[in-house]
């Protein structure tokens, strides 16, 4: 673990500083009521929140309360601690590493990391342009090396990418990068994406999937052909190749087994530190994610889909 890690753990220990901390980014002008915005609170230093003076149903709030973090039994400390951990290591972190690490069970850190992966999803409705890469190449999946060769001889087939997940990417170079599940490789799939992040008239490059084909109407559409060459000057995905080569470390390396279900949380993850890398430092980043954190609420049920099931 690194020192900053250490030191962010440590400083996070205290509940008084984690108060300080959050009190200052979420009400900057002063405390107000989530529930009716009013003024008229008063801190109870015993119970750690606040009684609203105002006249309606739900009158005292904590720190929680509107955020990532409702309704939860785990500690703010630990809480800082394990969204620290996520928005700063380069690979991410497993909920095994975070159990470990904060002293919670591995069922709990699983369900926490989602909660804090729902706060990183890029909200932004902002189209990307200028010089963009787009590219579908990755599948996220089970390696055939892993399965039994039954397994294997009924599910490989071809590429390989039978029974995996395909990902659409969009690069705006030195810019962000947008990254989303897609239902096939088809056109219709990959050209909604595009159309929906990309500016018209912002110039593309893509590699030679027929699937790209008619983009250039909308687009300064370039085309590589991957089997001559990986780059031609300014033509070329290697931005995004880097992209899917961090996510793939994450996903095979750290995570291990992503089921499909979840794969979009993760690229909300790995999407939010690839876009933060650049001229910000671990604090930076991190007041970045809890800044994210109001306003978003993800059950146990709606995460697994279990709709009977509480935690």
């Amino acid at each position: 673990m690194e020192p900053i890690t250490q030191e962010a753990i440590l400083y996070f220990a205290s509940a008084d500083n984690c108060r300080e901390y959050l009190v200052a980014r979420r009400w900057p002008d002063g405390v107000t009521c989530p529930h009716c915005g009013s003024k008229s609170v008063v801190f109870q230093p015993k119970h750690n929140r606040w009684q609203c003076a105002s006249h309606h149903a739900r009158r005292q709030f904590t720190l929680k309360t509107g955020t990532i973090f409702e309704d939860s039994p785990v500690g703010l400390d630990k809480w800082l601690a394990a969204m620290w951990q996520i928005v700063n290591c380069k690979n991410g972190i497993s909920s095994y590493e975070v159990h470990r690490a904060i002293g919670v069970t591995q069922k709990t850190a699983w369900f926490m990391d989602h909660r804090i992966r729902f706060a990183l999803g890029i909200g932004s409705v902002n189209k990307l342009s200028g010089d963009l890469e787009a590219d579908d190449e990755s599948f996220i999946g089970a390696k055939a090396r892993n399965m039994h060769v039954d397994v294997r001889k009924r599910r490989i087939t071809g590429t390989g990418t039978k029974n995996k997940t395909a990902v659409m990417g969009i690069l705006q170079r030195g810019g962000n990068v947008r990254a989303a599940v897609v239902l096939n490789r088809k056109k219709t799939a990959l050209q909604a994406e595009v159309k929906k992040h990309v500016e018209a008239g912002s110039a593309l490059y893509t590699d030679a999937l027929l699937s790209y084909e008619g983009l250039a109407s909308d687009y300064a559409h370039k085309v590589l052909d991957h089997a001559v060459a990986y780059a031609d000057g300014r033509m070329h995905t290697n931005g995004l190749e880097n992209f899917w080569s961090l996510l793939k470390r994450g996903i095979g390396g750290t995570y291990v087994s992503v089921k499909p279900f979840h794969l979009f949380r993760y690229l909300d993850e790995q999407t939010f530190r690839y876009n933060n890398r650049k001229d910000m430092s671990d604090a930076d980043r991190f007041n970045l994610a809890v800044s994210q954190i109001v306003g978003k609420r993800l059950t146990y049920a709606g995460l697994t889909g279990k709709v009977g099931e509480a935690f």
